[in-house]
């Protein structure tokens, strides 16, 4: 029978990195004392640093880019659909040749 992984929530997660940017104790110190080891405390120190930017980022330009992204995928849609309608009245008889 496999071991269940363990679950940690965010909010454990956010207490340990934040201990760990601080730098007052090794991140060995810490592994120790949460009982998580320590290449997972590196890895969420990372991404809590790489997302770090997207947290301080002005809320208009997620908006914008959230539009722009919608946007594209809108336009893709209807260039398929505008391919498939053109397939299925040339293959019903609609368009001469």
């Amino acid at each position: 029978m496999s071991a269940r992984r363990k679950q940690y929530s965010s909010a454990f997660k956010a207490r340990v990195v934040l201990e760990a940017i601080k730098g007052q104790r090794t991140i060995s110190e810490l592994a120790s004392e949460y009982g998580v080891h320590p290449n997972q405390i590196t890895n969420w120190k990372k991404q809590a640093i790489d997302g770090l930017p997207a947290i301080f980022s002005n809320q208009k330009e997620r908006a914008e880019k959230r539009s722009q992204e919608v946007e594209s995928e809108l336009y893709k849609q209807i260039g398929q659909m505008k391919v498939e309608l053109d397939w299925l009245k040339k293959k019903s008889g609609l368009i001469d040749k």
